[in-house]
């Protein structure tokens, strides 16, 4: 079996969203918490020294995939021509099992309840038949994501599995290849507790929350709900 798969470059990534729409548009996949690619943005660490995290993710239709086995009803199997891990709906009977098992989240469902039918990537299998790349891929400006034989991908980038606050990728041998962030340097010299001081003398903040963080501040790749999903990876800032 050849095994295709994705490369992300983090270093890119803005969260710009559009592999979202992309995806969706191209999938007719509704406007709700579906989202067969996901971007997340999460803080790190409280001012003067935040650090923001962007990860957009798809699924890595791993080589060793644990959704896979989890599932009773053999609704998941990998094709052989791509490695593509796809799903026969009518053979899904909503028990998310294949969710409990997947590390990353990647089976999705309309609704929190339990027989809802599962959906997800399909690594745009009708595309590549195309000689096309998927949609993500080519939607994205920034060219964080790219695409191809998954040896081909680990000669050109390396081997990175797995990214910072990531599931470890030993286990199911996820199709995928990162690039992470560059380490946070500061390019601008400037005295952060003179602004700090400044900034108290002008709007006292007698709650002390200058120094708390605001909004998402975790990597939450298997949310609790649709809602929470939606939460955390919306981008709304």
């Amino acid at each position: 079996m050849t095994q295709y798969g994705f490369f992300f470059d983090q270093t890119r990534c803005i969260g710009c969203n559009a592999c979202v729409v992309a995806c969706k548009q191209w999938h007719h996949v509704p406007a709700g918490p579906v989202k067969w690619i996901r971007v997340y943005q999460w803080e790190r660490g409280g001012w003067p020294e935040p650090n923001l995290h962007v990860l957009a993710i798809p699924c890595y239709h791993c080589e060793r995939p644990a959704c896979m086995k989890a599932c009773p009803n053999d609704a998941l199997y990998k094709e052989e021509k791509y490695g593509a891990l796809l799903v026969r709906q009518d053979r899904c009977n909503g028990d998310r099992k294949c969710w409990q098992a997947c590390p990353y989240g990647a089976p999705q469902f309309e609704g929190d309840g339990k027989r809802s039918i599962m959906s997800k990537c399909t690594m745009c299998y009708d595309r590549l038949e195309g000689h096309l790349k998927p949609i993500c891929v080519l939607s994205c400006s920034m060219r964080a994501l790219e695409f191809g034989p998954i040896e081909e991908l680990r000669e050109r980038y390396g081997t990175l599995s797995s990214l910072p606050e990531m599931p470890e990728g030993s286990k199911t041998k996820p199709a995928v290849v990162f690039r992470p962030r560059a380490s946070k340097r500061q390019v601008v010299p400037w005295d952060a507790r003179r602004t700090l001081d400044l900034w108290a003398r002008g709007d006292p903040d007698p709650a002390g929350s200058l120094h708390s963080i605001v909004g998402r501040n975790e990597l939450r790749l298997k949310s609790k709900n649709q809602a929470e999903q939606l939460y955390y990876t919306t981008d709304d800032e």
